[in-house]
């Protein structure tokens, strides 16, 4: 039943049934009583054959050029990529999980510098990690940008914390602060 529900219904793209597209007729709906007579010719029969494909064949291009017009509208070129150029991980497809941050609203846009190791296609790169993150190393380009080096007198990035078993360690000048929160200590650091 769901095989002649599909065979028979006429679809936008081909303006035509599947089955009126493969066999030049409509399926039978019933149990009617063939005429017993002449039958087309031939050779008729394989004219409109091939004009009914035509037809189809010409009503899909048309389709599949308005699908990729449509498309078009929201696509942009993609950036470049050369092995050895410096990126920058977009966080926005990152779970808090990963992040181990508290609010998505305060954590970074854009982390770890991350150099370009080799061009898998046009819109994968594979990467090398400088950072200890836990992703996979091939990501979309979609998902990175280009790092651009900082001009003279611009706020410096801090440096990143050290691993040390496997705990973040920076280096402290003077503590300016401190409050308890939720039962820990949190401090103002310089």
């Amino acid at each position: 039943m769901a095989e002649f529900a599909f065979n028979n219904k006429v679809y936008m793209a081909t303006k035509s049934s599947p089955f009126q597209v493969n066999y030049g007729r409509e399926p039978r709906k019933g149990f009617d009583i063939r005429k017993k007579g002449k039958n087309e010719k031939a050779e008729d029969f394989v004219k409109e054959m091939k004009e009914k494909h035509e037809e189809a064949r010409a009503a899909l291009v048309r389709s599949q050029e308005e699908m990729k017009k449509q498309s078009d509208r929201s696509r942009k070129e993609t950036k470049e990529y050369r092995v050895g150029d410096k990126v920058l991980i977009s966080m926005k497809d990152f779970s808090m999980e990963l992040m181990k941050k508290a609010t998505k609203k305060l954590t970074e846009k854009f982390i770890g510098l991350c150099v370009v190791r080799k061009i898998v296609s046009e819109n994968m790169v594979e990467l090398e990690l400088l950072v200890s993150l836990r992703i996979h190393l091939v990501v979309n380009v979609r998902r990175i940008v280009k790092y651009r080096e900082q001009v003279e007198g611009q706020k410096k990035i801090p440096l990143p914390p050290v691993n040390v078993a496997s705990e973040n360690e920076y280096d402290v000048e003077e503590i300016l602060d401190r409050q308890e929160r939720r039962g820990k200590m949190k401090y103002l650091v310089k």
